[in-house]
């Protein structure tokens, strides 16, 4: 009998340590949609014929910022790609994260009859990225953001901290996101990496990994090694 009994604290215990790892999966599940889907997102702009820029800049990128769908009634919603996601280059010059990020904005500049749009940001300098690391940050009035070149404009220089490019159902530029704000999802970091962090922890010092990211970082790194 008191064999038997000894043995429930152990069973109990592996029970509730197994109920924990399956809520953290399930927790993750609506995270990782979003992190599969960005990866999408990312290597279609990176192969698509008119994305030349990008291609040429997107190693000097300091970070990488991916919204797979902008919905026209001004905000981001959740779920599998209503969120921004951020790829960073840490002090080491690997990809980093990523970070979640809800988008905002008060007045969406959507061509006509188009209501959905993928989004694909280069932060250009390190002020953009320091920006990027606060609770929130307006682009335009606190951030420099300016529209990529498309096609045949792909020599044009830009000098600006954050370089967007958009696709609104095949057409290009369908999207002003000047005045937009990026707001950090706190709750959706803490669900995908276990624990309460901030941004910081994710894309700088490298305190946190999700292992299931690293397709996403490897895209990152060979569209840099491609424009290179």
């Amino acid at each position: 009998m008191g064999s038997t009994q000894n043995r429930f604290p152990a069973v109990i215990a592996m029970m509730l340590l197994a109920l924990a790892v399956s809520t953290t999966a399930v927790a993750q599940t609506e995270q990782q949609k979003v992190v599969d889907l960005a990866d999408k997102t990312l290597n279609d702009f990176l192969h698509d014929p008119q994305m030349t820029w990008l291609r040429a800049h997107v190693g000097e990128a300091k970070g990488i910022i991916v919204v797979s769908n902008v919905v026209k009634a001004g905000f981001i919603v959740g779920g599998s790609g209503g969120r921004a996601v951020l790829v960073a280059k840490n002090a080491s010059g690997r990809w980093a994260g990523p970070a979640f990020y809800d988008l905002g904005t008060a007045s969406v500049g959507f061509l006509a009859g188009v209501s959905v749009s993928q989004v694909v940001m280069l932060v250009m300098t390190d002020k953009g990225m320091r920006s990027l690391l606060a609770t929130s940050v307006k682009l335009g009035p606190e951030v420099g953001i300016a529209a990529g070149p498309i096609g045949a404009a792909a020599q044009q220089d830009l000098i600006t901290d954050i370089v967007t490019f958009s696709r609104s159902k095949g057409l290009y530029g369908g999207l002003d996101l000047t005045g937009s704000a990026l707001t950090v999802s706190d709750s959706w970091n803490s669900a995908y990496y276990g624990k309460p962090v901030q941004p910081s922890d994710i894309l700088i010092e490298g305190k946190v990994r999700n292992h299931r990211a690293d397709k996403l970082l490897r895209s990152a790194a060979a569209g840099g090694r491609k424009g290179a």
